[in-house]
């Protein structure tokens, strides 16, 4: 069965990226709630990539269905969609070297950990259908996977951050790796993309 077929033989993938959708969109709240209140530049990094998800499992649920062309050209818009936490973490990180006072710990470090799991939650439930539709759902369990990793530095720098180095480079480069790690994942989804396409036009 091609992954084409198995998108529309099988609901439950529908439901689960709706319902990953719905969690990224409510935790890009707390997070850049949180990020903002205590200047965090992995918190905002992280919170912008979660709206990010958001979008991203919304526009799978609306493609299930589609002709594995026009899903193609999808995944090559994810691609650049996946872009944009990086290009925000990287302009946050530039606007903190102005003002280099450090996040509180505390909070940065909870709302890492409360990140972590929702982000787990999203990549076990995701991690069943990684391969049923090529670039799509690739898109989105590499979004989780790679925030969970993200997540484990954020709490790393707030841990940090309270006990050894009281200084805001420990969060500035964690945000910095998050805006690389979210270009690296863009380009592999782009690179799957243009795959498919190449053998949808065969």
């Amino acid at each position: 069965m091609t992954g084409f077929e198995n998108q529309q033989a099988d609901p439950t993938l529908r439901r689960v990226v709706i319902a990953v959708a719905l969690a990224n969109a409510a935790y890009f709240g707390i997070e850049f709630a949180v990020g903002l209140a205590i200047g965090s530049v992995s918190l905002f990094a992280d919170s912008v990539d979660f709206l990010e998800d958001a979008s991203v499992n919304l526009l799978i649920a609306v493609a299930l269905g589609w002709e594995p062309r026009q899903r193609a050209r999808l995944g090559m818009l994810m691609a650049a969609i996946l872009l944009a936490p990086a290009l925000a973490g990287l302009w946050t990180a530039l606007h903190k070297l102005t003002s280099l006072a450090p996040p509180a710990p505390v909070p940065l470090t909870l709302a890492g950990t409360g990140a972590l799991v929702v982000n787990l939650s999203c990549a076990f439930v995701l991690a069943r259908f990684r391969h049923h539709s090529g670039s799509l759902t690739k898109a989105a369990f590499l979004s989780a996977r790679n925030d969970a990793l993200a997540n484990i530095a954020i709490i790393a720098a707030g841990l940090v951050t309270a006990t050894v180095w009281p200084s805001a480079w420990p969060d500035l480069v964690v945000g910095i790796a998050i805006a690389v790690m979210n270009a690296g994942a863009a380009h592999e989804v782009f690179e799957a993309a243009r795959a498919e396409h190449r053998e949808a036009e065969a």
